[in-house]
């Protein structure tokens, strides 16, 4: 029997090799190993002699191993392996580096002195000597074979895979060609009408075209082919899930006359903006629809999402209905609540009773807490993870509000959803996200984005301190930082480290380049630092980070607000959601550790009020690396949107989208959002006409069947979370 895409790979290859892609990289069946496509192609009718290597050009050799050895590192965790090898005329080294010397042995005793093969990889020189460093290799098992291999490449292309440590690209390749061969017909996710307007490879011609290529013209009609498949096979199960949630009853939530949200509205003491009243209005008709409001709100920081979410949860506390609000830290659901209370005034945050409820609290505070919300009194409950506990009931949960969407798990998310009957769902994030993105990450949520900003904000100037090119002025920062002071005003000081002796990095600064050294900063040392420092060493200064006791951190982060902390040194933990309106400068050291979207969001924690903001991005990252450009891009513009696109660029989508968006991730194999952004919109139009006129896609057997096998059951579940 021919085998099919669903085919097991124990099946197909037999235990061991089964066993080993699945240790590997998760392959379970035929279709996973077919969807593990070649990351490049080495073309071996260009071999090249070892002396004529051409430096920074990616190559093909063959050649013989002529030593080889394992060492530990000297300054680092873990070893190296040290081999030369030899073409008969020139000679050049490999080098790789591995976890340990154990590892690092098996490394250099598989390139034992003698062993012949093929050698491919990016040509550079260490110590007037050409390198290859971790190069991707095949040895021969004999001269016939090393003769037959020479004759058979040739000819085509070696397709070059994603390979591990234990599983080489040359394994996988014949694991490929097996499998290919003994492959039967292949499902076409297309309609034909549609695979031939846009001329188009059947699925079949696109696996082998890609996987075994005879000329460099038979790939990128493959590429093209299987995007298609991969945008529509995804836009499809997003819709099917949006179309889930619409099959949904949902209990309606309309507003009243008189009721808590038009006497909220008229004590406002300023107008919404218009993109404020306009998002206010797509939710108040989503809280009266047939089915579940399902809605993501993108707004740039300070834009006022947090007022667009408390109108919601009025307008669902009229009919007795109770909002959660759940926040990724202790720091910003204190914030929250805070501002909540603040906003909704002595009058109405009685009627209300908005509660906090987190994992810190003083048990019993907890238990009164949790009291209020179970019993319904507390129509508000703000929280963190402690919302998801099993002794958390809600009397009657019509509303679930998840902000900084990224931050937070797509499992967390679903148990609180469980809480409630069929209750409406508000996503807000102060990430701004390609529109690309937003379709391909949060296609089955309708969007809204508010883009205007309040009055009255007096913005923020944003500035590079290079210290590569000018050590001298990180003198000159900390001089600024004591001027803004002298003004009256407050100053935040971002570190990517608690402290750098210990290595704790605050979650979500970016890890160090390899061989790179860690952050410089940490606050801890900071702290020090400043304390000698003759103006700022004198001044009320405070620490503030992820590891402190959660009722520590909130008394600092009130203390700050209230005016009675000049200068707070602190980590990321203050990047979301930490209202000072009297904070004016924000100054990040190794800014280069961060995220483009980490630094747009700690940049608009200050110039929230009247007073000016100032930015000071402090790196010693040079100029023309990638790291400083993150940095240079964040400086140049306030647009988050802008910023947004750049930050695809520059990272990639796998890094963008996000490990909670694990359906996503494992369907994204040839796909860019940002490159394919036509197709991806081709796609979802194509995704909606097919299910319009065949829901169960009972007439479309090939894509539903693509559906069942790349977004499986654990995806759809990640896929319903967001």
């Amino acid at each position: 029997m021919p085998l099919t895409l669903d085919s097991s790979l124990d099946e197909a290859l037999g235990p061991t090799p089964a066993k080993t892609l699945n240790r590997a990289f998760g392959m379970q069946s035929v279709g996973d190993l077919l969807s593990h496509y070649p990351r490049r192609y080495a073309d071996p009718g260009e071999l090249t002699p070892i002396r004529e290597l051409p430096l920074g050009e990616t190559v093909t050799i063959v050649a013989e191993v002529l030593s080889s050895s394992a060492r530990a590192m000297r300054n680092r965790k873990g070893a190296m392996v040290d081999v030369v090898i030899g073409d008969g005329i020139g000679k050049m080294s490999l080098t790789f580096f591995a976890k340990n010397l154990g590892a690092a042995k098996w490394r250099s005793e598989e390139l034992a002195v003698g062993r012949r093969g093929v050698f491919s990889g990016k040509v550079g020189e260490f110590n007037g000597v050409t390198q290859f460093a971790h190069p991707e290799y095949e040895l021969f098992d004999d001269e016939d074979a090393a003769r037959r291999r020479a004759d058979a490449r040739a000819a085509v292309l070696i397709p070059i895979y994603p390979a591990t440590a234990s599983l080489q690209t040359w394994q996988i390749a014949k694991f490929v060609v097996r499998v290919l061969d003994d492959l039967g017909d292949v499902p076409e996710p297309l309609p034909d009408a549609v695979r031939r307007r846009e001329e188009l490879l059947t699925a079949r011609e696109a696996l082998d075209q890609i996987h075994r290529p005879k000329t460099r013209n038979d790939i990128d009609p493959a590429v093209r082919t299987l995007r298609m498949h991969e945008a529509l096979t995804l836009q499809t199960a997003l819709l099917q899930q949006r179309d889930a949630v619409r099959a949904l009853a949902a209990t309606t939530r309309p507003a009243r006359p008189g009721g808590l949200l038009e006497r909220f509205d008229a004590a406002l003491p300023y107008t919404l903006t218009p993109d404020q009243q306009t998002v206010g209005e797509q939710v108040a008709e989503d809280l009266v629809g047939a089915w579940p409001m399902n809605r993501l709100v993108q707004g740039e920081v300070g834009s006022g999402k947090t007022l667009v979410a408390l109108r919601a949860m009025l307008q669902v506390a009229e009919s007795g209905g109770q909002a959660a609000l759940i926040a990724p830290t202790e720091v910003l659901a204190g914030q929250h609540l805070r501002s909540i209370a603040k906003m909704l005034g002595p009058e109405l945050a009685p009627l209300v009773m908005p509660t906090l409820l987190t994992g810190q609290m003083p048990a019993a505070d907890r238990r009164k807490a949790a009291l209020r919300v179970a019993s319904g009194q507390a129509l508000i409950v703000v929280g963190t993870h402690a919302l998801l506990g099993e002794k958390t009931t809600f009397a009657d949960l019509g509303l679930v509000v998840v902000d900084e969407q990224h931050r937070f798990g797509v499992e967390q998310r679903e148990v609180l959803r469980a809480k409630g009957s069929s209750p409406h769902a508000l996503v807000l994030t102060a990430t701004p996200i390609p529109r690309t993105v937003a379709m391909t990450v949060f296609g089955d949520l309708d969007t809204s984005v508010i883009r205007t900003m309040p009055a009255g904000r007096a913005g923020i100037q944003s500035f590079v301190a290079p210290l590569a090119e000018h050590p001298g002025w990180f003198n000159r920062v900390w001089e600024r930082a004591s001027e803004e002071i002298a003004q009256g005003r407050q100053v935040f000081a971002v570190c990517a480290a608690i402290d750098t002796t210990k290595k704790t990095a605050e979650a979500g600064a970016l890890p160090a380049a390899e061989g790179a050294n860690g952050p410089r900063w940490g606050v801890v040392q900071l702290d020090e630092a400043l304390a000698t420092h003759p103006t700022l060493g004198g001044l009320r200064r405070a620490v503030l980070h992820g590891k402190m006791p959660s009722d520590e951190k909130d008394a600092v982060m009130q203390s700050f607000a209230r005016g009675e902390i000049d200068l707070l040194l602190a980590t990321t933990v203050i990047e979301v959601g930490v209202d000072v309106p009297n904070a004016s400068t924000m100054i990040v050291l190794d800014a280069d550790r961060f995220g483009v979207s980490q630094l747009h969001q700690l940049r608009g924690r200050v110039g929230r009020g009247g007073v000016p903001g100032l930015c000071l991005l402090v790196t010693e990252a040079e100029s023309g690396s990638v790291a400083r450009e993150r940095v240079d891009a964040v400086a140049a513009t306030l647009d988050g949107f802008a910023l947004a696109e750049v930050d695809l660029e520059l990272r990639g989508e796998g890094d963008v989208l996000g490990a909670a968006q694990a359906g996503v991730r494992s369907s994204l194999k040839l796909l860019r959002v940002v490159k394919d952004s036509g197709l991806i919109v081709r796609a979802r139009e194509l995704a909606e006409a097919i299910l319009e006129s065949d829901p169960s896609l009972d007439a479309h057997p090939g894509l539903r069947a693509a559906i069942e096998r790349r977004v499986t059951d654990e995806d759809r579940a990640a896929l319903a979370k967001n």
